[in-house]
């Protein structure tokens, strides 16, 4: 049986938080994008493409979501779990380098994150610090 911190992370909080992450990419777009980058966001509407861009960044979390919580919940065999977080610890990567326009302070100046860029910093280090582990075979 796997630990709980692994069953907890990636069955339940890993999964509600893209969740969370897709509701706001699809349903919130404005305030997304004003806890991304206030300085860029528009003012009033968020133009038809970002918009149709975002939904699809919703439904990439929503994949996430599904994919990590049914996929892993389906088995116990430790080569689907390590294939799984492995191809997510790689998204991690890409998600971080992402964020590479915002300046290098977006990676490491604490005082200076908002909701926003919690969920999109910090969490994302978790995460991969989680699957760092799992992967390195850390109290497995």
């Amino acid at each position: 049986r796997l630990p709980l911190a692994y069953r907890l992370f990636f069955l339940y909080l890993e999964p509600i938080s893209a969740l969370v992450g897709a509701f706001f990419t699809h349903f919130r777009q404005q305030r997304y994008l004003e806890l991304l980058n206030s300085a860029t966001a528009p003012a009033r509407h968020v133009p038809l493409s970002t918009s149709v861009a975002m939904s699809q960044l919703a439904n990439m979390y929503f994949f996430f979501a599904i994919n990590e919580a049914l996929v892993l919940r389906s088995t116990r065999d430790l080569r689907v779990w390590r294939a799984v977080l492995l191809v997510l610890l790689i998204a991690d990567l890409g998600h971080l380098y992402s964020m590479k326009e915002l300046g290098p302070g977006i990676y490491y100046d604490v005082a200076g994150w908002n909701a926003g860029h919690v969920g999109n910093v910090p969490w994302v280090y978790a995460g991969a610090t989680m699957r760092c582990c799992f992967l390195a075979g850390v109290g497995l």
